[in-house]
């Protein structure tokens, strides 16, 4: 879901700026780093060669079975954590951009309605 969210936010700016990014070949380059060495990057090569104008990691069909399966066993891990107060920014951080990337309704949307109406921004 890292992942995801870190392809989607270079996809934008390559758009943004007309850098025309290959993120596919950009998970192979960064296989070659001495930090980022995993085989998971493999499969993401092989997510947008599978189709380069995926919109998010998280729908290619091979990602997406998995988010799903696992996704109970995520929650568990930072339910847990957060009852143990134990901190977990990027596991609970990550979660939330998957429970928001798959809800067409979000509280973000009362929230974005509550600031038009007191705002006086001619929300109706």
């Amino acid at each position: 879901c890292s992942y995801a969210q870190g392809m989607n936010l270079l996809r934008a700016k390559s758009g943004e700026k007309g850098w025309n990014l290959n993120l596919g070949e950009m998970a192979r380059i960064w296989k070659g780093g001495c930090i980022i060495r995993a085989v998971f990057l493999d499969r993401i090569k092989k997510a947008y060669q599978r189709n380069p104008n995926l919109a998010n990691l998280m729908v290619d069909p091979e990602f997406a079975r998995e988010m799903v399966q696992r996704q109970a066993a995520w929650r568990r891990v930072v339910g847990l954590a957060v009852q143990k107060g134990i901190s977990v920014p990027g596991m609970s951080a990550s979660l939330q951009y998957f429970d928001t990337y798959r809800r067409s309704r979000l509280p973000a949307n009362l929230v974005q309605a509550q600031r038009d109406y007191f705002g006086a921004h001619t929300y109706e």
